[in-house]
């Protein structure tokens, strides 16, 4: 333990002394990513699907594209052989400027061409490894640099959720996530063997596993863990000092404690990058040392010319001077309301999903939705269900479409310690209409729906849904361009498991699940006028988060907490409140926003 907070000490002298060197190196490869790099990806993204007639990309048409569009699964297989490649330029040249900074030799010429070659020396096959090998790293890899490319590599929240359900799910997910720890930890080394050495993907793996061997990985983690620790600390003091000063600084007259709270919330925002510029400077020179020759024994001098220096101290003006603008607007503006939507109809478990005694529970909090989930029934009419099974709810092993609405009416379903009957779709809308509650309508589908199915739908219903302001959503996207076909004033949403591209669709918006969910899909969808709504969010920083990046709706199991967090974040009443509520969004960032 001494031993690394030496370490540590040590390596953070030399940051402190050329701070503003690593700040220009990591600062310009993230403006690089996000102002050239991920704008161009999306550009060809879209091209391609365009040119192919492809709406969107999900499991629905997956075989589709695969099997009627062979050329742009080809585009898009080349497109993400060239992310690969961009992944590892970045990481490369994060590596050798660090190694060039402790050399006192870096340069913009030098640094390109020293990470052209490591480009070249790649082979076809070695982008197989580097995609295995970056899902391994993942976790230790944001340490170092955290990058939007690989933010979207994950399992979207619901699916976890749903696996931690199940004990076999489960003990499945622990195996799985225990062997990704294990390999990313064993495989760690590999990087910097393949940029500092020159080594070959599948060479530098071998050597990676063999110098982690026989217990020779624990010092590894040992120092990811002691660096993480530090740097919690310090950002727990530094924020905790921060905010104690505003809450004083609040009772200050007139404008001057929104002059302090500009000021405060800048160094929060310049001292957020820093320290994570710092954790990566540190973790790269306490990983590579044990390599030997990779990186200096002893750090050089480092000299810059006056001109050089000019041209930072203005660069850095300029960057300071855009976050304490943009700070200003946050302390200063009126941020959207997102409408409040409660999940599946009820709310912190008060009732059974879906029936109408939770529903009349729910509408005394208020909701501006209640979300809720329609099934085809037998003879053609419609229940209110989520499952495709019964199962769990009514303890009975069927179907909603094996059974008659009479049926399905007559069977009681248990949830919460609450039980209620199954509700028709018709007596649903009634209650909903005599609460003036609106309700947000899923249209679920299955292979065995009727052919007639969204037609009948529509027939009855749409007018009546329109009529009162409410709103449908469904996961299938033939009930979106049905429901705009023949309802085309009706608000329809399409619901989006995974954030994997914008697509260009006829929704009048997108229902998206929130760990996949980013500010620019959020941004994006509202040029077009489209509205954004997150689910399911129920944990209060994931609320802030969504608040943050102005979603228009959250769905919520939680709604007393959604409500209570709209107010926190909206209270004018004290910077240091708003002051807090962007540090609590902070650490949901996947990205630098300097």
């Amino acid at each position: 333990m001494k031993q690394i907070l030496a370490t540590i000490k040590r390596e953070t002298r030399h940051f402190n002394q050329y701070w503003w060197v690593y700040l220009t190196l990591f600062f310009s490869v993230d403006l690089v990513i996000q102002l050239v790099v991920i704008p161009a990806f999306r550009l060809v993204t879209t091209y391609v699907l365009q040119a192919g007639a492809i709406p969107f990309v999900s499991y629905q048409n997956i075989v589709t594209i695969i099997t009627q569009h062979p050329l742009v699964v080809v585009a898009l297989l080349l497109e993400l052989a060239l992310l690969l490649l961009v992944i590892y330029w970045q990481f490369a040249i994060i590596l050798l400027g660090v190694r060039d900074i402790q050399a006192g030799t870096i340069s913009v010429r030098h640094l390109l061409r020293e990470s052209g070659q490591a480009l070249h020396r790649l082979r076809p096959a070695s982008l197989l490894v580097l995609l295995g090998y970056f899902v391994l790293v993942i976790p230790f890899a944001n340490l170092v640099f955290r990058t939007p490319l690989l933010s979207k590599i994950q399992i979207p929240a619901f699916i976890l959720d749903f696996m931690t359900r199940n004990a076999f799910l489960l003990t499945g997910l622990l195996v799985f996530y225990t062997l990704m720890i294990v390999l990313g930890v064993r495989y760690l080394l590999a990087l910097p063997l393949m940029v500092y050495r020159g080594q070959r993907p599948q060479v530098a793996l071998v050597n990676s596993w063999h110098q982690t061997s026989h217990g020779q990985w624990w010092p590894l983690v040992a120092r990811i863990l002691v660096i993480s620790l530090v740097a919690g600390l310090v950002m727990v003091i530094f924020y905790g000092l921060l905010v104690g000063l505003q809450f004083i600084l609040d009772l200050l007259p007139g404008k001057l404690s929104l002059v302090m709270a500009v000021v405060n919330l800048t160094l929060v925002q310049l001292g957020s990058e820093c320290l994570a510029v710092w954790i990566g400077v540190v973790t790269i020179m306490t990983l590579v040392r044990p390599l030997g020759d990779a990186i200096p024994a002893t750090p050089a001098a480092f000299r810059v010319s006056r001109g050089i220096k000019r041209t930072l101290v203005v660069a850095g003006s300029l960057i300071v001077l855009v976050t304490a603008v943009s700070g200003g607007f946050y302390l200063t503006g009126n941020n959207r309301r997102p409408v409040t939507i409660s999940h599946r109809g009820v709310a912190e478990k008060n009732g059974v999903q879906n029936t109408i005694p939770a529903l009349e529970r729910t509408h005394r909090l208020y909701p501006d939705y209640v979300e809720m989930d329609v099934h085809e029934t037998k003879d053609h009419q419609f229940v209110v269900m989520h499952d495709e099974n019964l199962k769990e709810l009514a303890g009975v092993n069927k179907a909603p479409y094996q059974l008659t609405l009479r049926q399905l009416t007559h069977l009681t379903v248990h949830e919460n310690g609450y039980r209620a009957k199954i509700a028709s779709f018709d007596d649903y809308l009634k209650v909903a209409d005599r609460l003036h509650q609106k309700p947000l309508v899923e249209v679920k589908t299955t292979p065995h729906d009727s052919k007639g199915m969204l037609t009948r739908f529509s027939n009855r219903y749409a007018k009546t849904l329109e009529r009162h302001g409410d709103q449908v959503q469904s996961l299938d996207y033939r009930v979106v361009t049905g429901m705009r076909r023949r309802a085309p004033h009706l608000p329809v949403i399409y619901i989006q498991p995974y954030n994997f591209t914008y697509p260009n669709i006829a929704a009048d918006g997108y229902s998206m699940e929130y760990s996949t969910l980013t500010d620019d899909f959020i941004s994006l969808a509202h040029l077009q006028h489209k509205l954004v709504y997150s689910w399911t969010v129920d944990e209060r920083p994931v609320m802030m988060q969504a608040m943050y990046d102005n979603v228009d709706g959250v769905i919520t199991n939680n709604l007393q907490d959604l409500n209570a967090a709209i107010r926190s974040y909206d209270s004018r009443r004290s910077y240091a409140r708003r002051l807090l509520n962007y540090i609590i969004v902070v650490p949901g960032s996947q990205e630098f926003e300097p």
